[in-house]
């Protein structure tokens, strides 16, 4: 298994598949590092020699991925909160942040259903 960014990366997987298993990398950047080191994306993550794994990891150490990313990610949103914005509201609230409908829906952020206005027997 090659290790790279600290995630052990999936033996039998195509190399432009597996590196999208470190937080940060997508398909399109995954792409765009390959074709900076000349690695043909078809090639399986057995298969690389010691000086391709060593190659990507040079140009991944380039990206903030993940913990690195995370704790980006979390000091932004915090940030949001602190300076009161609409976005960082939302994010206190537990709703969603870009402007989805709440009425119906939005149900894995503000999670299960409470019933409101019980009637009583008269």
């Amino acid at each position: 298994m090659a290790r790279i960014a600290g995630v052990d990366l999936p033996n039998s997987k195509r190399i432009e598949i597996a590196l999208t298993y470190i937080y940060g990398i997508g398909p399109f950047l995954s792409k765009q590092i390959l074709k900076e080191n000349r690695i043909n994306p078809d090639i399986r993550v057995k298969d690389l020699t010691d000086e391709q794994a060593s190659k990507l990891q040079k140009s991944v150490e380039k990206y903030p991925v993940e913990g690195e990313l995370r704790s980006q990610i979390s000091q932004n949103i915090k940030r949001l909160i602190s300076i009161g914005s609409y976005r960082g509201i939302r994010h206190r609230r537990g709703l969603p942040v870009r402007g989805q409908r709440t009425r119906t829906n939005a149900r894995s952020r503000k999670g299960s259903r409470r019933t409101v206005g019980v009637g009583r027997k008269k």
